[in-house]
């Protein structure tokens, strides 16, 4: 079932000059952001207060409990689970066993580093066996049809989108050590998060462009499902 105002990628015979940028990107958010916030923007939050309050262990595992109780939720009321929030919820997983194994707040961030940087070549892998990630984190914010998935222009553009992606999970990685390094924990989670999302709002303008001048050339048709 879709979401009310999700904006559904779909043949049909609109005129291609009547795309705008704009109500688009204002679509996607719509349906997007709440995952965005459930699965990376609470968590911080709740992270830099309760470490500042209450330790790292205590942030660690409230954190992770968050993650599992918002994936666990959807499950039993027979819900999709975003691809964002399982891929969020399984970083904390890892990054909190290493933490809490190590004792240690650094290892509970480094991990992420190199989770981000595996990441991008999963992401690069998926691309050259013809299974581009991108294709399936898509219908978190933009239903597709498989009519119009399966077009050689929107293969192409699900290619192209994962390679950026992967660029976007590098240069994340290596913000995040630089920060890691060089700042104490409060600043660094807050600055993490700030950094964070200004990557991502970059590459999320970059990629509804490219989907849109996708979309006019193959006279799709952004509808409001």
């Amino acid at each position: 079932m879709l979401a009310a105002g999700a904006p559904v990628l779909e043949t049909g015979g609109a005129d291609p000059s009547a795309f705008s940028k704009r109500p688009v990107l204002l679509a996607v958010a719509k349906r997007g952001l709440p995952n965005v916030i459930e699965a990376t923007i609470i968590p911080a939050i709740m992270f830099f207060v309760l470490v500042s309050t209450s330790g790292a262990t205590v942030a660690m595992a409230a954190v992770l409990a968050w993650g599992w109780s918002a994936v666990l939720r959807r499950v039993v009321r027979r819900r999709r689970v975003p691809m964002i929030l399982v891929l969020a919820t399984v970083g904390l997983t890892v990054k909190t066993a290493v933490g809490l194994l190590l004792a240690s707040t650094f290892a509970y961030f480094l991990q992420p580093i190199a989770t981000a940087a595996a990441l991008a070549g999963v992401f690069l892998v998926s691309v050259l066996v013809g299974k581009p990630v991108i294709a399936r984190v898509a219908h978190d914010f933009c239903p597709i049809t498989p009519e119009v998935a399966a077009r050689p222009a929107v293969i192409r553009l699900f290619a192209g989108l994962t390679v950026l992606w992967a660029g976007v999970h590098l240069l994340t990685a290596a913000a995040t050590l630089g920060l890691l390094v060089s700042l104490p924990v409060p600043i660094f989670v807050l600055l993490k998060t700030v950094s964070g999302l200004g990557i991502t709002c970059a590459a999320i303008v970059v990629t509804v462009s490219w989907a849109l001048r996708t979309a006019r050339r193959e006279q799709l048709v952004f509808a409001l499902a």
